[in-house]
């Protein structure tokens, strides 16, 4: 991957983090500890500094260094998730094509390791609750051939859609099952900051960051 769309998508992916982090905490104090937009924001402040030593790296050695910083500066879940998430991916990259299909590979790869590390599947209310639909939208805009444009639109409804579902869910991993029957009616914060991550990506590769 060119140095300069790295940057891009680091700056992208930070500045969704920073500008909805009360959005983040607002959505976790109604369901959780009330910590994730702060904890979000100071991982991806971390990144941000970071960014003239990851754009220097091969992708696969940028995505898991990133991933380490996310496990060291975030706190609660969110932290070993999201780290486990990018450093996986790192680790697929080493193999696969920056291509839509490789990217795809990757990015089941690290979906793999946040059920690992979570002990969580789809349907639990958290961050897998988006980031499987999305992957998996993308995989099928592959095989049937999608253009670029219409492979991003196709990704980015799915993320939103599956965002929108997590709301009637009853959550049962992590903070949130503790609240049974009335974690339903309020969106995951994890799944949300999945979802901004996702669009903040969708954006930069259509142009529009």
């Amino acid at each position: 991957m060119a140095p300069e769309l790295l940057g891009r998508l680091i700056d992208a992916a930070c500045a969704a983090i920073d500008a909805n982090a009360e959005l983040l905490t607002r959505l976790d104090s109604a369901i959780g500890d009330g910590d994730h937009g702060h904890n979000m924001r100071r991982g991806f402040q971390e990144i941000t500094a970071q960014r003239e030593e990851l754009v220097a790296l091969p992708l696969a050695a940028a995505l898991q260094k990133a991933g380490m910083a996310l496990v060291m500066k975030v706190g609660g879940a969110s932290g070993p998730l999201y780290g486990s998430l990018l450093m996986a991916m790192g680790k697929a990259a080493d193999e696969a094509a920056v291509d839509p299909g490789g990217v795809a590979t990757i990015w089941a790869a690290g979906i793999e390791a946040v059920k690992r590390r979570g002990k969580s599947e789809v349907g639990e209310k958290t961050m897998l609750d988006v980031l499987v639909p999305a992957q998996g939208a993308l995989r099928a805009a592959v095989a049937d051939g999608f253009a670029r444009q219409a492979m991003i639109d196709q990704v980015r409804r799915a993320a939103s859609d599956a965002l929108a579902a997590t709301a009637p869910m009853k959550a049962t991993k992590g903070r949130a099952a503790y609240l049974g029957e009335r974690s339903i009616g309020h969106l995951d914060p994890g799944a949300q900051s999945s979802a901004l991550l996702i669009a903040a990506v969708c954006g930069v590769l259509e142009g529009k960051a």
